[in-house]
């Protein structure tokens, strides 16, 4: 093995290297012969029989693309994976376009009064909206309708003191 890597150092052609499938004490030795040397290694593969390990020198150290290449079994085309860059940077760029203009406008393709003007008429609306009147009183409630007449304070005090009482045991004085 330490003869396999010293070689591939020593070949300035080679980038990087794939190993025979091989047991994992012999990957575990070879991780440690390519640290010593100063390579960056993987391994890769489904099964402890299959796994093997392939080795890179680290200034040809692989991309993100390219080990997932590996992991999933295929081989790594970089021209392939350009071309995924590139329509990755587009779609990108066009999302960015997209969100720079805007909420999108939708408009409907015909308007709903001409559409129901047969059953609501064409002025039923705007005779509707005439009429409307706003209920001045809504929610006020004139103090000649009001059963209880205290301010929050005093009822708030009638219920402590009741509560009191209770709690002492006394009997409770008629409510008016």
């Amino acid at each position: 093995m330490e003869k396999e890597v010293s070689d591939f150092i020593q070949d300035s052609r080679q980038i990087k290297k794939k190993f025979q499938p091989m047991n994992k004490i012999e990957r575990s030795i070879l991780h440690d012969v390519v640290e010593v040397a100063g390579l960056t290694s993987f391994s890769f593969g489904e099964d402890d029989e299959c796994r093997y390990v392939m080795i890179f020198k680290k200034e040809f150290a692989p991309s993100d693309e390219e080990l997932e290449s590996y992991r999933r079994g295929e081989e790594w085309d970089p021209q392939k994976a350009e071309e995924k860059r590139k329509l990755k940077e587009l779609a990108q760029r066009q999302e960015e376009e997209a969100a720079q203009q805007g909420p999108v406008v939708v408009s409907p393709a015909s308007d709903y009064k001409d559409k129901y003007s047969h059953l609501i008429g064409k002025g039923a609306a705007k005779d509707a909206a005439h009429m409307l009147q706003a209920n001045k009183t809504y929610g006020c409630v004139p103090v000649a309708n009001k059963r209880d007449t205290r301010s929050i304070e005093e009822a708030m005090n009638e219920i402590r003191a009741k509560k009191r009482l209770r709690q002492s045991g006394e009997e409770l004085p008629p409510t008016s």
